[in-house]
């Protein structure tokens, strides 16, 4: 078996997901500039996170977390309870924001409520980011955050960071830097293995208790290779370019729904306890 160095560059988990912000700002809301601003050591921070994620990240390391997470024998915990276990990995030293993980996904969820759509889709919200509990059983945040792409085939140039794939063994294996590699053209994404991280994990946990739309929201809503660049079309069928208007639906309320107003946790967890029982089961394996 491989093993692969533990990691952690970034400051907490946030980081990478407010640098976002940065590399695909909202214009018709707000300037790039009145989101984050980071300074230089973060950025920095952000790029050492991405050589890391774009060094390891093969098409045998996924196939091995595959194999390691996707068998669910590590916990066992109510849907609460694994949020509450979330938390544990928030840093205080995060300049970022002053709201943890459970804040956070309660702010999507809450935007997305606002905006009258179906309760799924609210609870997509409020779940999208479970999977980072990842980093509880001891991965490296390279393997549980970050933009995903394909594994197995030639990566983009509009994957962030591309230069770093230069130190990625898969690009100099002719099994996988061609542009289908593994793949047949048009396969599906349900045929193609991305990289490894927490929105794969996740959609694994759901797949049997939430409608379509809401899994691929959860499974693709970090491929911005592929739903901002439109960069691996050539893999996909008509069935994902379907659904992909449903992560593209999403992605701005998980990007733009941050807020420095804290959410009452006590007063909206009756609603969400009871919209979790609606739909998932009293405990989930991890």
């Amino acid at each position: 078996m491989n093993t692969f160095p533990v990691q952690n560059p970034l400051t907490s988990l946030d980081v990478w997901e407010d640098d976002l912000l940065t590399r695909y700002p909202q214009p018709e809301h707000k300037a790039k500039e009145d989101y984050r601003n980071y300074d230089n050591p973060e950025r920095d921070t952000v790029r050492e996170f991405y050589r890391l994620n774009h060094t390891y990240q093969t098409y045998d390391f996924v196939r091995e977390k595959e194999r390691e997470f996707l068998a669910f024998n590590k916990k066992e915990l109510p849907v609460w309870g694994a949020m509450e276990f979330l938390n544990t990995l928030v840093d205080d030293s995060d300049p970022d924001t002053d709201l943890d993980q459970l804040q956070h996904l309660l702010q999507t969820a809450e935007a997305i409520r606002a905006d009258g759509h179906p309760d799924w889709f609210v609870l997509t919200g409020f779940l999208h980011d479970m999977g980072k509990v990842l980093c509880l059983f001891g991965e490296p945040q390279w393997a549980v955050v970050g933009d995903t792409f394909p594994v197995g085939c030639a990566h983009s140039d509009k994957i962030v960071y591309p230069e770093y794939f230069a130190n990625n063994p898969d690009t100099y294996d002719e099994r996988y830097n061609t542009k289908y590699g593994v793949y047949e053209p048009n396969c599906g994404l349900r045929n193609v293995h991305m990289s490894w991280g927490h929105d794969e994990y996740l959609y694994q946990i759901m797949k049997d208790y939430l409608p379509e739309p809401a899994l691929y929201m959860m499974r693709y809503h970090s491929f911005y290779a592929q739903h901002r660049e439109e960069a691996y079309d050539h893999l996909m069928d008509d069935h994902d370019r379907a659904m992909f208007a449903w992560v593209r639906k999403f992605n701005p309320y998980d990007l733009y729904s941050k807020s420095p107003k804290p959410p009452v946790v006590s007063e909206l967890k009756p609603y969400y306890e009871d919209l979790i029982a609606k739909y998932l089961p009293a405990t989930l394996r991890l």
